[in-house]
């Protein structure tokens, strides 16, 4: 597996499995892994990503030869410049969140001539009244997952043609799989009018793993395949290399990058949670993840299911924004 130069891992050398994230809340610790790989078929890697408290979050860029890497890095370059990543502190707000977004959105306009994009998810951990929270941000069709008291979900919301059908009921979410627009988003950064992302403001539970990955995982890979990696293999990095090296068993047809984000010592208290809210909304509200959820059992086994689940092993190139092929 191979770092792009726009990633931004923490300070340990790339490569390497990361240590406990220093942390200016001395109750919470964070311990997390890394990784990205160009996959089996594609001729460059233009996925990017940022692991360095408070910031975890994977770009997924898209647009053409190059310019899918231009857009990514150009993301995550912008994220780097958040103050609580040089301060350390977990005091960032949705708000705050919104306006590197759109920094890096004018960016890569400005960069590409608008042609080209990146999707974008991830979770900045920030603390209210003491209390850790996850606050998950999404554009495009990257995803973040959380397994906590043995159940997995979604958080994320793809924002995808298909999963549109899905929401409209016109298609279910095993045809989405297959279906031959799966890669044309509806939002992205740097193209297309819709540049905002999604927030959900999750209270941070004794025990939580958070994913954050490219579509070029959950394309291969299904939610219980998924689900049984994270749940057998507790090191955070452990579990990133295996969840890589799956994908690229099952075809590897897209590049693949994955962060494990592990919580620890949490001092929490129970937090109401609401549907997902706007940028403004989110700095009161905590909000819950739309998705059904997985209870994987203790062996890694999914002991219960959903009806239909994202993802699947599907065919198929990267993405497509509207306007931009």
């Amino acid at each position: 597996m191979t770092s792009q130069p726009a990633s931004v891992p923490p300070a340990e050398a790339p490569g390497t499995t990361p240590s406990s994230v220093p942390s200016s809340a001395p109750s919470l610790r964070l311990n997390c892994g890394y990784g990205t790989d160009r996959g089996l078929r594609r001729e460059m890697n233009e996925d990017s990503f940022i692991a360095a408290d408070p910031v975890f979050a994977v770009a997924d860029g898209m647009g053409g030869h190059e310019a899918g890497e231009i857009a990514s890095g150009i993301c995550v370059r912008t994220l780097s410049e958040i103050p609580q990543l040089a301060t350390g502190e977990r005091n960032a707000t949705a708000a705050v969140v919104q306006q590197y977004l759109l920094e890096a959105d004018a960016g890569i306009r400005e960069a590409t001539g608008s042609r080209a994009g990146t999707t974008l998810s991830g979770v900045v951990v920030v603390e209210q009244s003491g209390i850790p929270y996850w606050l998950v941000l999404n554009i495009g069709d990257s995803r973040t997952y959380r397994l906590s008291q043995g159940k997995l979900s979604q958080v994320s919301v793809d924002h995808s043609e298909v999963q549109e059908l899905v929401d409209a009921g016109e298609i279910t979410a095993a045809e989405a799989a297959v279906h031959p627009r799966r890669h044309v988003v509806t939002r992205a950064l740097g193209t297309g009018d819709e540049t905002e992302a999604d927030y959900w403001l999750l209270p941070v539970e004794e025990g939580d793993r958070i994913l954050v990955c490219s579509d070029g995982l959950n394309g291969e890979l299904d939610d219980e395949q998924i689900a049984r990696i994270l749940v057998s293999e507790p090191d955070p990095q452990a579990a990133v290399d295996e969840l890589i090296q799956a994908a690229l068993r099952s075809g590897g047809r897209d590049n693949v990058t994955c962060i494990v984000v592990d919580a620890s010592n949490v001092a929490n208290d129970d937090g109401a949670q609401t549907a997902p809210r706007t940028p403004a909304e989110a700095e009161d509200e905590n909000t819950l993840p739309r998705t059904e959820v997985l209870d994987v059992a203790p062996d890694g086994g999914v002991a219960g299911t959903a009806a239909e689940h994202e993802g699947g092993a599907a065919a198929g190139s990267g993405e497509e924004p509207h306007g931009v092929r």
